[in-house]
């Protein structure tokens, strides 16, 4: 089990490891730390992040910004993902992105997403033993606190075994 499958487990029932993941995680993911992304309930296979209606998260009309809402797809997504498969027998890799875009955020929004033990082993643990590597696709919706629907995201990612992963030098 690694580091972030521990704290994702014991954050499950306590906000005092809730708040030490959103802390490691804004550290851990610089690309992330300037958005405050806030992890509001997570479990193995499970995450609901919020994303807040800040000055850095905003366009140029005052908007949520089109990347924080898709990386807030990526994010939960691949949160759930983490916590549900062993990332130091499996690589994780985002493969593709597309997002569409419903309704102008003008305050906090979230993302919530679910995985289930019967699709994470019929879909990716047993396929790992014949292939390579499997694709899976999910689709996140983001919504605001009054329940419009912000955007719609899907979210493909790629796993693969460690011992099956080639690095150029």
């Amino acid at each position: 089990m690694s580091k972030l499958q521990y704290l994702i487990a014991k954050s499950a029932g306590s906000s005092f490891y809730k708040t030490v993941l959103n802390l490691a995680l804004d550290f851990t993911i610089p690309f992330n730390s300037p958005h405050h992304y806030k992890v509001l309930d997570i479990k193995p296979g499970f995450a609901h992040v919020m994303l807040p209606f800040r000055r850095s998260n905003k366009n140029h009309v005052n908007s949520l910004h089109a990347c924080a809402l898709a990386t807030l797809c990526e994010f939960t997504t691949g949160l759930a993902l983490v916590g549900a498969i062993s990332e130091q027998e499996y690589r994780i890799i985002l493969k593709n992105l597309n997002t569409s875009y419903l309704y102008q955020g003008k305050q906090p929004v979230t993302a919530t997403f679910e995985l289930t033990q019967q699709f994470i082993q019929e879909q990716i643990i047993n396929p790992l033993k014949q292939e390579e590597s499997v694709t899976v696709t999910f689709e996140v919706e983001v919504k605001d606190a009054s329940a419009n629907l912000i955007c719609s995201s899907l979210v493909t990612w790629q796993i693969k075994n460690w011992s099956k992963v080639r690095l150029k030098s």
